[in-house]
């Protein structure tokens, strides 16, 4: 379902905006429209969805204009054109009050300079945004102090900002957002300000946080990488206009234009694409069902001497070699008696870079699996062939290391 819906949204900075908003409409340049207007167009004609729950990543270089964007979100900068739908609610059209009502109840935003006040407790500087919407004390320190336990943060409640890291702080911002309960979570290079260490861990946590608290977060970095870990999708602009949304996975094999494709090159992909993304079809055997001479011919016309081991539940068992298929051809045994239980299995998300080590030590394919269910199979050849079509120049460096 669709949360926030964004059409022909556009910001004009400066004079003779009307005739700077013509030229947008007639898709000339924004250099063209800064010589002939001295304007500058900030955001240029966006359009977007982002669908509830989802964690969507508007990325890009300094000037490109994914701050101001994230700003016309909740009108902190009032557009120029175009309408912001959330809920289907249009609220460029809204009153002050109206939109007030929005912020207090829908959206809340985590900024980068942690933005904690230094005088209260962190209990208190969590508790701040209920205080302002009116909530009796009684039930802000209620929901503050889950917001800090979500966080880990709850035996720190009593201490005072200065008393914390800067990850911490950080953590303080966000569980101070949540603490609203909002349906929508503004970022804005909330990491930012961080060590890398402290960054992704930072990434990590808000990861594990959205599998229980499920927002729908819009999230402004100019790091691909941090986009690529974190985004469920990912908008990359230049000069105020979007030009590619999707996947990591879409943008790093098909980038839209000569522009994506210079800015993705260089992303080591050993750290962005998954065990899913490379996996190839299993060659299987039920073994509740299947004999040995069926799976020996199986076997045979593959061209392979092994088969992945599944029982009438499409679980994974194991494996069945040609060597163990034979000897039970000769024992009359059925292929329960001769499954080699011992199998390398990795879930789904796991990254190709932390597959290297396990495959060079794997004297068999590697399963995908998900739970018990068997997803697909890695080989070596599917690793380095994944890695290898990218053009980006880390991938050399990467399979030496394989």
């Amino acid at each position: 379902m669709v949360k926030v819906k964004v059409e022909n949204l556009t910001k004009i900075f400066g004079k003779k905006n009307q005739t700077a908003l013509k030229m947008v409409e007639e898709h000339r340049s924004k250099t063209d429209i800064l010589k002939k207007t001295g304007a500058t167009v900030g955001v240029y004609d966006v359009n977007f969805d982002i669908n509830d729950g989802e964690i969507f990543v508007i990325m890009g270089l300094s000037g490109s204009g994914k701050s101001t964007l994230i700003r016309l979100i909740n009108r902190l900068i009032e557009p120029t054109s175009g309408h912001i739908y959330i809920d289907g609610e249009d609220i460029s059209k809204m009153t002050k009050e109206e939109l007030r009502e929005v912020r207090r109840h829908k959206m809340s935003m985590v900024f980068q300079n942690f933005g904690l006040f230094p005088h209260r407790t962190i209990l208190e500087n969590t508790e701040l945004g209920l205080e302002l919407r009116g909530v009796s004390k009684e039930e802000r320190v209620k929901k503050a102090e889950q917001a800090l336990k979500n966080s880990g943060l709850i035996s720190f409640k009593d201490q005072y900002p200065t008393q914390l890291s800067g990850g911490m702080q950080q953590r303080v911002g966000l569980a101070r957002a949540l603490a609203n309960d909002p349906e929508i979570l503004l970022m804005d290079e909330a990491f930012s300000a961080l060590d890398p260490l402290i960054r992704r861990e930072m990434q990590d946590e808000l990861l594990d946080l959205q599998t229980s608290v499920q927002k729908t977060i819009i999230f402004i970095t100019h790091d691909l990488n941090e986009a690529l870990r974190i985004g469920d999708r990912i908008a990359l602009m230049k000069d105020g206009q979007i030009m590619q949304i999707g996947t990591g996975e879409d943008i790093l094999t098909n980038p839209a234009n000569d522009y994506v494709r210079e800015f993705v090159e260089d992303v080591d992909r050993s750290k962005v694409l998954t065990a899913e993304n490379i996996m190839v079809p299993a060659l299987t055997t039920n073994i509740d069902v299947d004999g040995p001479a069926v799976a020996l011919n199986k076997m045979r016309n593959e061209e392979v001497s092994l088969l992945m081991a599944l029982n009438k539940k499409r679980h994974l068992k194991g494996i069945i070699t040609a060597e163990k298929a034979i000897q039970a051809r000769k024992e009359k045994l059925p292929l329960t008696e001769v499954v080699e239980p011992e199998i390398v299995s990795v879930s789904r998300d796991t990254l190709v870079g932390d597959i290297f080590e396990i495959i060079y030590d794997s004297p068999t394919p590697i399963a995908v699996v998900d739970g018990s269910r068997l997803l697909g199979v890695i080989i070596r050849g599917s690793v380095i062939e994944a890695l290898a079509s990218g053009s980006n120049n880390n991938d050399e460096e990467v399979l030496k290391n394989a």
